[in-house]
């Protein structure tokens, strides 16, 4: 033991140390030490037990004991193998897919398929449809014109045919008016609010209906757009804008009343992207490009593939926490 003596420790005249600013007497001292030393000896004690595989000997100046740290492979065989990409598969699911046969919606039912669900591809133009149903895996190509009221239900029912359930719908079908607030037609409003928000809504509904029914539960991911969140003034469309904020906004009280159903309804919200609608528009017009790049914090347009994984999280269990949101993929428009 250390020598704690008045004589080799500061203090007072009588004999008490004094330490940071405490005062102890010799004994008080000699405990604390002997104390100090019979934690030391557990410790050795403990380290020599504990098996010496796969840790790294560290000296611990305190003490000058020993300590065996664990490093990352003495973890293999206690803790199983871990796949953080399961929860973003698909694999026999069923999904809808609206406006699949041109642009993001061809992309979704790609991505979906790769990711192993059944993919129902709906849309105008049959024949795209038919095109890129021999290139999946397992997919149903359906006519589905949804600025027609009975489109949904009959979509729907399509599904329920060929597959009995519905466990995921991506509202994707877009359309838009390209026209000045002041001269654009209320009936071309109300026809692109049909086809963005009141058959989304329909949909869904159809969708959620079955997916209670048979309770394994489901995920709704409706597409939206930088459109659905800000203004943007210079290019004029009111009823795209004004539809599609509905959109979000119908994400979240459909969220709202579905989560405990086991329903999760999120927003996918994409920025510039070429696609066929902003091709020659938006995309192919340097002028355009230089707009989008000037206003854009990323300093450019997306590539579709960049949807890809916010696309599979909203739609796989990987987000099964999550409901009512909104996920920009917009290189930072929103942001500023």
């Amino acid at each position: 033991m250390a020598d704690l003596s008045a004589s080799s420790r500061p203090g007072d005249s009588s004999g008490r140390l004094v330490r940071r600013g405490r005062t102890f007497s010799a004994a008080d001292a000699e405990s604390r030490e002997a104390g100090t030393e019979r934690v030391a000896a557990t410790r050795r004690e403990r380290d020599e037990a504990a098996p010496a595989a796969h840790a790294v000997r560290v000296k611990r100046p305190q003490t000058g004991s020993v300590k065996l740290w664990p490093t990352a492979s003495s973890y293999t065989a206690a803790v199983p193998s871990l796949d953080p990409l399961a929860g973003f598969r698909l694999d026999g699911r069923v999904a809808i897919v609206t406006g699949a046969s041109s642009g993001l919606g061809t992309r979704f039912a790609r991505v979906l398929d790769g990711a192993g669900a059944r993919v129902v591809l709906a849309a105008r133009r049959l024949d795209r449809l038919e095109k890129l149903a021999v290139e999946l895996g397992d997919a149903l190509p359906v006519a589905c014109d949804l600025s027609d009221r009975d489109a949904p239900r009959s979509l729907v029912d399509a599904t329920l045919d060929r597959f009995g359930v519905v466990d995921l719908l991506v509202n994707n079908a877009g359309m838009h008016v390209f026209a000045a607030a002041l001269e654009e037609p209320a009936d071309a409003f109300r026809g692109v609010l049909e086809v963005h928000l009141v058959a989304p809504f329909a949909l869904s509904q159809l969708a959620a209906r079955s997916m209670v029914e048979t309770g394994r539960g489901g995920t709704i991911v409706n597409v939206a757009s930088l459109w659905g969140l800000v203004g943007v003034g210079q290019i004029p469309m009111a009823s795209y804008a004004a539809s599609k904020g509905g959109l979000v906004n119908l994400t979240r009280e459909l969220a709202a009343q579905w989560a405990r159903k086991g329903v999760r309804v999120n927003t996918l919200a994409p920025g510039w992207f070429r696609t066929e609608m902003t091709e020659g528009r938006m995309f192919g017009d340097e002028r355009s490009e230089r707009w989008i790049r000037g206003r854009t914090p990323m300093g450019r347009g997306g590539d579709e593939h960049e949807l890809d994984g916010a696309l599979l999280f909203l739609a796989s269990d990987a987000s099964s926490f999550v409901t009512g949101q909104v996920l920009s993929v917009d290189g930072g428009w929103t942001a500023i």
